[in-house]
C-alpha cells in the first residue's frame, strides 16, 4: 500500500511538473498577437462584420487562464454608416485553470470592460443594426440535428463563479429613425457583485448602473439603478430582483418588482413609491413650459405610490395614491408612450383649490386697469395632454364658490376640454352642468349649460360678493357662452339665456313696506312712520328670465310676490359692470300679510288703490331699492285731478 501511495504521489508530481513545463512553453513560444489576422477573418466570415483589433492581445495561463484585449472595434451593419457598431479600449477575463480542467468549475476573477462605445440604431424601415445577428442565430437553430451521434451520458452543468463584472467609462447611443428617438447613456458605469450558478439558474449578488442620460429631457439627467440581488431562473424563464432604487429626471423611485418573464413580451410590474418632487421642475426638465398659475407654489409638490406596469403602448398605475400639493387622489392612471396617445384616469380626490391653478393676467395689465386681475383661461395647461376619464372630489373651491361631492367625466383633446356629466352639491343645493372650454383656436371659447336647484342664496352671495344682505333659495338654468383669454373678456362677449326663480327669502337692509309708507306720508304731508329695525323685505317668489347679449341680461319679465304686494316689470343686469337697473310696478294687496298693527285703514286704502313705481339700481352686491317718489307724486296728483274733475262734472250734471 505504501508503495502504491508513493507511485501515486510520483504520478501527481509528474503531472504538475508537466503542466508547469507547458505553461512555461506557452508563455515563451506562443504569442496571441500572431493570430490577430486569423481572429479578425474568422469574425468577418461568420458575421459579415469587420473586426479590427488595434490593441495588443495578452494571454497568461497559470494559475489563471487570463485573456486581455486592447482597443477593438466591430463594424456596423450595411446601411448604417461607417462608424463601428461597437468598440472598447480594453477588456480582461481570467479563469482559474485547474478547477476548470479537472472539475468543470469556472472560477472567474472580476471581468472588466473599459471604454465601451455601443451604437444601436433602427432605420426608417424598422430594421435594426443587430438584426443580422438574430438572423444568424435563428438560422443555426433551424439546422437539423445530427443523427447517430453518441453524445454520451449527460453530466452536471458546469459551475459558474465570477467575482464580479465591471463596465467603466462607457456609452450607449440608441437612435430610432422610425420613431424619432435619440437617446444617449454617457459616463456609463455598470458594476455587479459575485455572479454564480445554481440548479435553477444564475444569481447576481448586487447590480448597479450609473449614467448621464440624454434625449428624454431638455438637459442631461442623472440615471441610476441599484438592487441587492438579481436571480435568473432559466427553467421558468424569469428574472427576479430584490427591491430596486431608481433615480431618473431628478426623481427618486423605490420599486418592489414582481418576477419578470422573458418567455414572451416583457411587461414589468412593480409596486413603486416616488419620493416628493416638484412637478413644475419635472416639466421644465421634460422641455414642457410650466403654466403660470395664480399661486406660484402650485404644482410644487407631488408624490406617487401605486402598482406600475410597463406595456408596449402605455405605463399603467393602479392602486394609485397621488398627492398634488395639498390634494390626495386615489384610483388608476394610464400614461401613454406615444406623443399623441391619450391619458386615461379614474381618480378620487379629497379637496382642491382650483383658483390656485388658474392663470392670472400680468401685473402690468392689472395695474393699468386699476382693478383686480381677471382670471385667465389656462390655455397652456389644456394643451399639455389629451385625456379621458372620471373624477370625484370631496370638495373644490373655484371663483369664490365651494362645491362638494363632485362627480365629473372629463374629456380633453387638442386643447378642447369638456366636463360632462358634471354634478356637485353647492350651498346645500344641487348643481348639474356641462362645461366646455375650446382653446384650440386663437381665442378660447367657454360655454356652459348649467342648472341649480335649492341653492342657498345667502351663502352664494356671501361667497361670490362677500355680501350677506339676501337669503332664500334659488333655482335656475343658464345656457351661456363667451370668448376671450380671461373671464373679463368672456363676460363682455357673454350671450345666451338665463332663467331663475328665488323663493322663500328676504332682502336685508331695505324695508320696501316702510319706504312705501314713508313716501305716502310725504305726499300727504304727514309724519312718517317709525322704521322697524333691522330693515328687511321678505319675498315669497321672484321669477327672472330673458336673453343675455354682450354680457347684459335683459330681463323684461320680472315677477315678484311679497307678503304685501306684487311686483312686475323689467330691467337689465350688466355682468361686465356688475350693476342692475330695474323699473318695476308694485300693487299693494288689499289685505296684505305682516304689515304691522300701526297701519291705518286710510293708509292701506291709499297704498292699495294706486300703482307704485319702484327702482332697483346700483351694484349687484348692494343695489338701492326705493319707490320712485317723483312718479308716485305724479300718480297721486293725477288721481286728485281726476277726482276734482269728476266732482265738478257731477255738480254740472246735477244742476
Amino acid at each position: 500500500m505504501g508503495r502504491m501511495l508513493k507511485y501515486i504521489a510520483w504520478f501527481a508530481g509528474a503531472i504538475v511538473a508537466l503542466l508547469i513545463l507547458v505553461v512555461i512553453a506557452v508563455s515563451l513560444l506562443f504569442d496571441p498577437n500572431d493570430y490577430r489576422d486569423e481572429i479578425e477573418q474568422a469574425v468577418e466570415k461568420n458575421t459579415g462584420r469587420e473586426l479590427e483589433i488595434a490593441g495588443d492581445l495578452g494571454l497568461s495561463v497559470f494559475p489563471w487562464l487570463a485573456v486581455e484585449v486592447g482597443s477593438t472595434s466591430l463594424g456596423n451593419a450595411a446601411g448604417f454608416g461607417d462608424a463601428p457598431m461597437a468598440r472598447f479600449e480594453s477588456a480582461r477575463l481570467s479563469v482559474r485553470l485547474l478547477p476548470a480542467l479537472l472539475r468543470q468549475e469556472f472560477h472567474v476573477a472580476t471581468a472588466s470592460l473599459d471604454g465601451l462605445q455601443l451604437n444601436l440604431a433602427i432605420n426608417e424601415q424598422g430594421r435594426s443594426n443587430w438584426q443580422d445577428f438574430l438572423d444568424i442565430m435563428e438560422a443555426k437553430e433551424q439546422l437539423p440535428e445530427l443523427e447517430n451521434v453518441d453524445a454520451g451520458e449527460p453530466g452536471a452543468a458546469a459551475a459558474l463563479d465570477i467575482a464580479g463584472i465591471e463596465v467603466s467609462n462607457s456609452r450607449i447611443h440608441y437612435v430610432d429613425a422610425q420613431a424619432g428617438t435619440d437617446v444617449l447613456l454617457g459616463d456609463l458605469n455598470i458594476d455587479t457583485g459575485a455572479v454564480s450558478s445554481n440548479d435553477s439558474g444564475i444569481l447576481v449578488d448586487g447590480f448597479s448602473i450609473e449614467a448621464l442620460l440624454e434625449g428624454i429631457s431638455a438637459t442631461p439627467t442623472t440615471f441610476g439603478l441599484r438592487t441587492d440581488s438579481v436571480a435568473i431562473d432559466t427553467a421558468a424563464e424569469t428574472v427576479s430582483l430584490e427591491p430596486v432604487e431608481l433615480a431618473l429626471l431628478g426623481l427618486d423611485i423605490a420599486a418592489v418588482v414582481e418576477p419578470i418573464s422573458f418567455a414572451g413580451e416583457i411587461t414589468p410590474v412593480a409596486k413603486i413609491e416616488v419620493e416628493p418632487f416638484s412637478l413644475r421642475n419635472l416639466m421644465e426638465r421634460m422641455d414642457i413650459e410650466a403654466p403660470v398659475t395664480a399661486d406660484p407654489a402650485a404644482l410644487g409638490k407631488m408624490s406617487i405610490e401605486g402598482v406600475a406596469e410597463v406595456g408596449a403602448t402605455a405605463i399603467s398605475l393602479t392602486d394609485l395614491v397621488l398627492v398634488l400639493d395639498d390634494t390626495t387622489f386615489t384610483g388608476s392612471l394610464a400614461i401613454p408612450q406615444g406623443d399623441n396617445d391619450v391619458f386615461l384616469l379614474e381618480l378620487n380626490g379629497d379637496a382642491i383649490d382650483l383658483d390656485r391653478y388658474m392663470e392670472p393676467v400680468s401685473e402690468e395689465a392689472a395695474a393699468a386697469s386699476g382693478e383686480a386681475a381677471p382670471v385667465e383661461i389656462p390655455v397652456d395647461l389644456l394643451h399639455l395632454m389629451n385625456a379621458n376619464g372620471s373624477l370625484t372630489l370631496g370638495s373644490a373651491h373655484l371663483g369664490g364658490m365651494q362645491f362638494e361631492d363632485i362627480e365629473v367625466v372629463v374629456g380633453l383633446s387638442d386643447g378642447k376640454l369638456r366636463m360632462h356629466p358634471l354634478g356637485a352639491t353647492l350651498f346645500e343645493g344641487r348643481y348639474n352642468g356641462d362645461i366646455r372650454v375650446d382653446a384650440s383656436g386663437s381665442t378660447p371659447v367657454l360655454s356652459v349649460n348649467e342648472k341649480i336647484e335649492s341653492v342657498q342664496l345667502g351663502a352664494l352671495a356671501k361667497a361670490l360678493f362677500e355680501q350677506d344682505n339676501i337669503t332664500g333659495e334659488i333655482n335656475g338654468s343658464f345656457k351661456l357662452s363667451g370668448r376671450g383669454s380671461d373671464m373679463g373678456a368672456i363676460q363682455r362677449t357673454l350671450g345666451g339665456d338665463i332663467s331663475m326663480e328665488l323663493v322663500n327669502g328676504a332682502f336685508e337692509g331695505t324695508d320696501i313696506w316702510y319706504e312705501l309708507r314713508k313716501a305716502r306720508a310725504l305726499i300727504r304731508q304727514e309724519e312718517p312712520p317709525e322704521p322697524k329695525l333691522p330693515a328687511r323685505t321678505e319675498f315669497g317668489k321672484v321669477v327672472l328670465s330673458g336673453p343675455v347679449s354682450d354680457g347684459v341680461f335683459n330681463n323684461d319679465q320680472l315677477e315678484a310676490v311679497l307678503p304685501f304686494m306684487q311686483l312686475t316689470g323689467g330691467g337689465k343686469v350688466n355682468f361686465v359692470e356688475a350693476t342692475v337697473d330695474y323699473n318695476v310696478n308694485a300693487r299693494v294687496f288689499e289685505k296684505p300679510e305682516l304689515i304691522g298693527d300701526d297701519v291705518t285703514e286710510k293708509e292701506l286704502k291709499d297704498l292699495s288703490k294706486i300703482r307704485i313705481p319702484i327702482t332697483i339700481t346700483g351694484p349687484i352686491v348692494s343695489p338701492s331699492v326705493k319707490p320712485d317718489t317723483q312718479k308716485l307724486v305724479e300718480e297721486a296728483a293725477k288721481k286728485e285731478v281726476e277726482k276734482v274733475l269728476k266732482d265738478k262734472l257731477q255738480d254740472l250734471l246735477n244742476r
